[in-house]
C-alpha cells in the first residue's frame, strides 16, 4: 500500500502539461517594414520564458519574452513564421511555469550585422 501511494504521489509531482494556447500565419514582436520583398525562411527556432514554482510561482512568465528569445537566435531574423505557442505548466507544489513559442525564421540579410546575400 505503500508502495502504490508512493508511485502516486511521484507521478503527481513530476507530471505537467503543456496546452497549445495559438497558432500565427506570421508574429513579431519587433518594429520593422515588412514591405521589403528579401525575405527568406529560416531555421525552426524555440523560446521560452518560465519561472520557477515553489508552493506559488516567483515570477510571471511573458509571451513576449519568449518570442523575443526565439527572434533573437539569428541576427538577421525579424519575425517567425507558422508560430506556435504554449503554455507550460510542470508543477503542482514545486516546479516551472511559463510560455513556449515555436515558428521559423524569416530572415532579412539587409539588417545590419547580417552578411547580405
Amino acid at each position: 500500500m505503500r508502495k502504490l501511494f508512493a508511485i502516486i504521489v511521484s507521478t503527481v509531482i513530476l507530471s505537467g502539461c503543456t496546452m497549445r494556447v495559438a497558432d500565427m500565419t506570421v508574429g513579431s514582436t519587433k518594429n520593422y517594414n515588412i514591405n521589403s520583398g528579401k525575405f527568406e525562411k529560416g531555421m525552426r527556432v524555440v523560446g521560452e520564458d518560465k519561472v520557477p514554482v515553489v508552493i506559488f510561482p516567483l515570477g510571471i512568465p511573458n509571451v513576449k519574452t519568449a518570442m523575443d528569445r526565439a527572434i533573437e537566435k539569428n541576427p538577421c531574423s525579424v519575425a517567425l513564421a507558422d508560430v506556435v505557442i504554449s503554455q507550460i505548466n510542470y508543477s503542482f507544489l514545486f516546479g516551472q511555469i511559463g510560455y513556449r513559442v515555436e515558428g521559423t525564421e524569416i530572415l532579412d540579410h539587409d539588417q545590419p550585422g547580417c552578411s547580405g546575400k
